[in-house]
């Protein structure tokens, strides 16, 4: 058993994991010494850990589902606590880093609000901390991600750049000279609950018409699962695959049947990808940058999503025509960012 190991307090969660390192992961951890750390991503549907070197190489991977929402924080800092710890038998772990699905104070401790979590002023950092005996920094995910793919990524070279991560939600974030701009209270770049519509769907937020209610995971799966209900003939196929069983409908099987030609599973992407170019016009006009990044699961519709997003924003660009246009490119990382 590892000293780390014995440092910290082993929480009662057992996750169950799938364990991945992959050839360019080996071979990066051979050519030079290395201080790993452990970065986890905690989302509205799964956690993800990994162990990365200063390079940005990362040596293995770790996944599991978000535990049960309706149970307390505790249940996740267990299920966190685990997957370091399981990390940390094979690497000489330095320090942790995690990206949460919500609005993470200045301080990067207190997760304030995390509507897809059920979680509000949580103080994760010095929970973990505790628990981990290791340094714990805490931030918001679409934060981290910026700056993986300002860093190693799609927005390498880019003096202002935004991310946009269309997953459970819709997370962002703004990065100037590879700075995170986190306003003043430390929860800029939430675009995901601006509202587009008003009295629109209901958002977990607690309002109505948010963004990520037409433009997100769970905008794509609602729309397929609603037609799907209501036995739509061009919810036949879909309802064939999942052999009627409508819970089974998700984001990627409804980008797998995309990319083999079913009709309404495209259009949903485009659906979605419109309401995104939308978004990024709106956003546009306010930040001016010159790069968007597309992340998050959903963009592994590549093409499918980022086309129609790219048409829709250049319909709605605010004087078009007549400025400099955002270059807008699918995240290189992936869920690995």
């Amino acid at each position: 058993m590892s000293t780390y190991r014995d440092l910290a307090h082993r929480g009662s969660a057992r996750a169950t994991v799938l364990r991945t390192v992959g050839t360019r992961e080996r071979r990066s951890h051979l050519t030079a010494p290395r201080v790993p750390t452990v970065g986890i991503d905690i989302g509205g549907t799964k956690v993800m850990a990994g162990v990365v070197d200063a390079d940005g190489n990362i040596l293995e991977t770790l996944r599991t589902e978000t535990p049960d929402k309706s149970k307390s924080p505790k249940v996740v800092e267990d299920t966190i606590t685990e997957l370091v710890l399981d990390l940390s038998d094979r690497h000489d772990v330095h320090a942790v880093g995690i990206g949460a699905a919500g609005w993470v104070d200045a301080d990067r401790n207190r997760v304030l609000f995390a509507p897809h979590l059920s979680w509000r002023n949580e103080p994760l950092r010095d929970r973990l901390a505790g628990r981990l005996s290791v340094p714990v920094l805490v931030d918001n995910d679409a934060n981290t991600a910026a700056w993986a793919e300002w860093r190693f990524g799609a927005g390498r070279g880019e003096d202002h750049l935004v991310m946009i991560t269309l997953g459970t939600g819709i997370g962002g974030a703004i990065l100037e000279d590879g700075q995170v701009k986190r306003g003043k209270f430390g929860v800029a770049g939430e675009f995901g609950h601006m509202q587009v519509v008003p009295g629109g769907h209901r958002c977990p937020c607690g309002n109505r018409g948010c963004w990520e209610q037409y433009s997100s995971g769970n905008a794509l799966v609602r729309e397929a699962r609603e037609l799907a209900a209501a036995d739509s003939p061009v919810a036949y196929n879909i309802i064939e695959r999942v052999k009627g069983n409508i819970p089974d409908i998700t984001g990627p099987l409804i980008t797998e049947l995309a990319r083999e030609g079913d009709a309404m599973c495209v259009e949903l992407l485009q659906d979605i990808g419109q309401w995104l170019g939308v978004g990024i016009a709106n956003l546009a006009a306010a930040l001016d940058p010159s790069c968007f990044v597309i992340g998050g699961g959903v963009s592994a519709a590549d093409d499918l999503l980022i086309g129609p997003a790219r048409d829709a924003f250049k319909r709605h660009l605010t004087g078009r025509g007549y400025r400099p246009e955002a270059r807008i490119a699918r995240a290189q990382l992936g869920p690995e960012a």
